[in-house]
């Protein structure tokens, strides 16, 4: 007993250790800015004198609210599109199952950024609709409906490859017991299939919401027409505007924390009110439904999902990047291959941007797919006295905008009593990717360890396994899944992350997003679309074959 002790505590310890490091160091300095305006010049001076003045903006009240509204309308779309895709995806024989997880990842891969450009190009005044169809749609775009639109075709691939997984997990086993008892298919499916689904849709939620709340890039693009300010263009106006305003920053910061924190208490309100064990060493049928009648509409509700999420985005994409100038129009005379020459030339360091990016990429998941299943199974599987705060520390980074994030590690890292520091180097921009994409694989092994009963690992230890051992050959294996899709989702938002590296990224150091920005700012919008293009197209390749080994490894099994 007091081995397996042992070997639960390390594993505590090495969690903890990575979260503070990831986490509560920058999150600390964020917090000792808004106490102490005077920390950036090294005094202590004059603590909460910032906090009343930033609280008295007359326009803080309708910032709040517009963010609890953007987040809440962007979750509630989200669910709306991916979980009856996600219920077909788990439940049925899906044609072409992988093509379909596949395009629904791409938008994912998109840069929001980028995708809203697209978006703009498109439908805007004189804009590819209005060129093809003669009419626009710029009052809907430059509104509140089309903020949450624009940024729900980024989000929903988080709700639909979390309940997806879940509901493949849950199978159509238990909604068959309830119907023997003389249940119909539909009260079956209301009463068993999809409460049983609740760890993954809560968890996908959670993120929506979170991600919806942080995200800069469409707020700023659309809302600014619209006189739609949200928190984080707020934040991001008082670290980029002259004069600098660290600590009104960072106190907005510490309001995002709150709300953030509040659809985490929801969450784990939910996921302990009844057990979700679905797991318990007992073999599950996992063949899956013919649609039957409903192949041909099922497949066109996928196709349209797919047409508006990923089609039209790439091909405004692709339209731009062909573009010799953007005011030459829609006309065979006006494409070319001109952006892509220069990208492959490497005459800007496109392709050492792109190098360093995906090998951050790849970094980054692995470091947070490790440090997430060593989290979730502190917090979900252990008994050991401070799980509540480190379950803290894993949701902290959801309510910590990029530029925050940045700021925070270069307060923590560019101190000159430091004897090493990951300051000024590419490790300051891992740092920061592992802070702003922990949360994705925690939710995920959180979600995945709670459906997986103690006796599989109490009947391992019985038979001499230690706890690591358990973990290793039991646990990790059945969280695999829905850990590897997270990992996946790091490695896109990674490799495109904006706002963080153009803040904390070292001189000479390019990735494909500062790379990308800086082309935007310099006139080179189809060069830029050109980047963003390519990078889609091989980040797309990694989780392709990710998806297939998982399938094979599947039918295998």
């Amino acid at each position: 007993m007091a081995s397996a002790r042992e070997g639960v505590g390390a594993v505590v310890i090495v969690a903890a250790a990575g979260l503070v490091l990831v986490v509560a160091v920058p999150f600390l300095f964020i917090l000792l800015q808004a106490v102490f305006p005077q920390l950036g010049r090294g005094s202590l001076a004059a603590p909460f004198s910032a906090v009343i003045p930033a609280l008295a903006n007359p326009k803080l009240v309708r910032m709040i609210a517009n963010t609890l509204g953007l987040g809440l309308g962007v979750v509630t779309l989200s669910a709306l599109v991916a979980v009856p895709l996600a219920i077909v995806r788990g439940l049925f024989r899906l044609p072409g199952a992988m093509v379909w997880d596949l395009l629904f990842l791409v938008p994912f891969m998109i840069p929001p950024y980028i995708a809203t450009l697209g978006w703009i190009m498109t439908l805007q005044p004189r804009g590819c609709l209005a060129q093809v169809a003669g009419f626009d749609l710029s009052g809907f775009l430059f509104s509140l409906p089309g903020i949450v639109f624009v940024m729900t075709l980024n989000t929903f691939p988080v709700v639909y490859f979390a309940v997806s997984r879940t509901v493949e997990a849950v199978g159509s086993r238990y909604g068959d017991v309830a119907r023997v008892f003389g249940a119909g298919p539909v009260r079956a499916f209301w009463r068993v299939t999809l409460p049983l689904t609740t760890p993954g849709l809560a968890a996908s939620l959670l993120l929506v919401f979170a991600m919806a709340i942080e995200e800069y890039g469409t707020p700023a693009a659309l809302g600014r027409r619209a006189g739609f300010e949200v928190l984080v263009t707020a934040i991001d106006l008082r670290v980029s505007d002259w004069p600098i305003d660290l600590p009104g920053a960072a106190i907005l910061s510490l309001l995002l924390v709150a709300m953030s924190f509040g659809a985490f208490l929801l969450q784990r309100w939910i996921l302990t009110r009844r057990s979700y064990q679905i797991t318990t060493g007992k073999p599950q049928e996992g063949a899956k439904r013919p649609l039957g009648r409903w192949r041909w509409p099922v497949l066109a509700l996928f196709g349209l999902v797919a047409l508006v999420s990923t089609g039209l985005p790439l091909l405004a994409i692709l339209v731009t990047a062909l573009s010799r100038t953007i005011s030459g129009g829609l006309a065979w005379s006006n494409l070319g291959f001109g952006n892509f020459a220069a990208i492959l030339s490497d005459g800007g360091g496109a392709l050492k941007a792109l190098t360093t990016s995906l090998s951050l990429g790849l970094a980054a998941a692995l470091v947070t797919g490790i440090l997430g299943a060593l989290a979730a199974y502190a917090v979900v599987k252990s008994r050991m006295r401070g799980r509540g705060l480190l379950d803290a520390l894993t949701i902290l980074p959801n309510a910590l905008p990029g530029i925050v994030v940045a700021v925070g590690l270069i307060l923590a890292w560019n101190q000159p009593w430091l004897p090493v520091t990951p300051y000024n180097t590419a490790l300051i921009l891992l740092l920061a990717y592992c802070c702003i994409l922990l949360p994705q694989p925690v939710r995920y092994a959180t979600a995945a360890f709670h459906q997986i009963g103690d006796n599989l690992e109490a009947a391992a230890r019985v038979c001499g396994a230690t706890p690591v051992t358990a973990f290793r050959r039991i646990l990790l294996p059945l969280i695999a899944p829905g850990l590897l899709a997270s990992m996946l989702l790091v490695f896109a938002v990674a490799t495109r992350e904006l706002v963080a590296s153009v803040v904390v990224a070292p001189v000479g150091v390019r990735v494909i997003s500062t790379y990308i920005w800086r082309q935007f700012e310099q006139g080179s919008v189809g060069l830029g679309m050109a980047m963003a293009f390519v990078t889609i197209l091989i980040t797309t390749a990694l989780p392709l074959v990710v998806l297939s080994l998982m399938g094979r490894r599947g039918n295998l099994l």
